[in-house]
């Protein structure tokens, strides 16, 4: 079933299915993705060991939160 076929059969449905499935396809796209969790993971600990290495400087959070 292509994706016009889908949508022209969820407008048939009533209101509260329609949010239904409009609510169910929106928390499947908000999932966590594993293997960008890992990605992260991976680059926070090489910044960390740059910055325990002296390679890599930090900035105070008072700096990065100051309103302008």
């Amino acid at each position: 079933m292509s994706s016009k076929e889908i949508l022209k059969q969820a407008l048939k449905l009533k209101p509260d299915e329609r949010f239904m499935v409009v609510e169910g396809i929106i928390k499947s796209l908000d999932e966590p993705d594993r293997s960008l969790d890992a990605i992260w993971a991976e680059e926070a600990e090489k910044r960390l060991n740059a910055y325990r290495a002296g390679n890599l400087g930090g900035i105070p959070m008072e700096e990065i939160f100051k309103e302008e």
